[in-house]
């Protein structure tokens, strides 16, 4: 908790932290994810990502501690149901891998996206919206990532999200 307070902190003063740490892992972030002050005491990160124009993705880390935040398969149920679409046609691209000695689930899916907190009243549908994600299991709890956006822009963030997971976990 004091390493995210120091990192607010320096954010806060303009100098955005290289590295950042989620559960068990220390991150270096993308350089060309810009550092934001979490917007809920439930994120680990947020990170804004630019892209052409007026296009911009959010980068989200989660960290619930051991066994809450639900399992790998209760997140991307949650983020199935985030979409206005029913699964069977929002299609989505689910992959498990081992990084380190860690198992991680990526997952991609695109359509109208419902942003908002979990259970609020009101969601903003964002069509032509893309979620990638990724759960990182630990036996002292997962970590969730998730970056929503428009398609072409999320779809530019692979290449980062992935070499940013490898760092962490092969440490």
């Amino acid at each position: 908790l004091l390493g995210l307070l120091a990192q607010v902190v320096t954010a806060a003063e303009g100098t955005a932290p290289a590295t950042f740490k989620a559960g068990a892992f220390t991150f270096a972030r993308p350089s060309k994810w810009d550092w934001e002050t979490p917007a809920s005491s439930m994120r680990a990160a947020q990170m804004k990502i630019k892209g052409h124009e007026s296009q911009v993705a959010e980068a989200l880390f989660f960290y619930f501690g051991p066994g809450n935040g639900g399992g790998p398969q209760a997140n991307i149920d949650r983020w199935i149901g985030q979409f206005q679409e029913p699964r069977e046609k929002l299609n989505p691209k689910i992959k498990e891998e081992t990084i380190g000695s860690y198992k991680v689930s990526f997952f991609d899916a695109q359509g109208t996206y419902l942003s908002g907190m979990p259970g609020a009243p009101t969601k903003t549908a964002m069509p032509g919206s893309m979620l990638k994600g990724a759960i990182i299991e630990h036996p002292e709890g997962c970590v969730f990532i998730r970056i929503t956006g428009p398609i072409d822009l999320v779809k530019t963030q692979d290449d980062a999200l992935r070499k940013m997971i490898q760092g962490a976990l092969k440490k």
